[in-house]
């Protein structure tokens, strides 16, 4: 069964807004964090609305970039491609070029996944990583302070697409994910890993993206078709960031542009 989570949600207009909105909430969560404990870890995402939040970070005359405690703050990724960093396919050197060649993150900060390598050793070094950084032990999960997460047409999120052999791990902090539909390998983060995140929060923006949102949301549990179903949460909470024409769906938002529901 399911876990019960409250889904808050935040509708804009434009996706420039959406943007907007996705880097106030990456600002806000670090600030909070490193006053908090005294650091931030996140892990963000590949796609649109994710170059346009890194580039809004980056802009030193928008009102986020003095607001982001850059050396307190650990950078991860939720996914990659199996490429080098510097290909054009590369979560990282989209990263690398719309924010992180822009600002004061220390490189021993930037956690990237080496796409370069062989898919199984990848995903061995990640959760290496991962276990060295967040001083794991035994089946310990790490918990980010927030994953920004992405959903694609077909309702996959990270590199957790439909049908794939990573829907079913468990144990694992990080896999290799053969994708069939793509003649593809990825990297990801396991599920289990994701819904550990103190927050999550989906960008989501686009016509070719309504019917799934909807039916993510609102639909039947499929999660071996709509891998996004399996986002939930153990904080209870699971947060949406989108424009105006994917939660066309949705049931309205008020006039402040918030809505609420609960999925189970």
């Amino acid at each position: 069964m399911a876990q019960a989570v409250r889904v808050k949600y935040q509708v804009w207009s434009t996706a420039a807004e959406v943007a907007a909105g996705a880097a106030e909430l990456f600002a806000s969560t670090t600030a909070a964090a490193v006053e908090a404990r005294g650091v931030a870890r996140l892990a963000v995402s590949g796609g649109s609305t994710p170059k346009a939040m890194f580039a809004l970070l980056a802009d030193q005359s928008a009102p986020y970039f003095a607001r982001v405690p850059w050396d307190e703050l650990h950078l991860y990724w939720v996914d990659e491609r199996c490429v080098p960093p510097t290909d054009a396919d590369s979560n990282y050197r989209m990263a690398d070029e719309a924010m992180l060649s822009k600002v004061p993150l220390p490189p021993t900060q930037i956690h990237r996944m080496e796409g370069e390598l062989d898919p199984a050793i990848a995903a061995s070094r990640y959760e290496a990583q991962l276990r060295r950084e967040f001083r794991l032990e035994g089946a310990e999960t790490p918990a980010f302070d927030l994953v920004l997460l992405g959903m694609g047409d077909d309702g996959h999120t990270a590199s957790l697409f439909p049908h794939t052999e990573a829907l079913h791990e468990l144990g694992r902090l990080v896999v290799a994910n053969h994708v069939p539909q793509k003649q593809t390998w990825r990297i990801t983060l396991t599920w289990p890993v994701i819904n550990r995140a103190r927050k999550v929060a989906f960008l989501i923006e686009g016509a070719t993206k309504t019917d799934v949102l909807h039916d993510v949301l609102l639909g039947a549990y499929d999660p071996e078709a709509m891998p996004s179903q399996l986002i939930r949460p153990a904080s209870g909470e699971l947060m949406f960031l989108l424009d105006a024409v994917v939660a066309a769906k949705l049931p309205a938002a008020g006039a402040d542009g918030a809505g609420t529901l609960e999925i189970k």
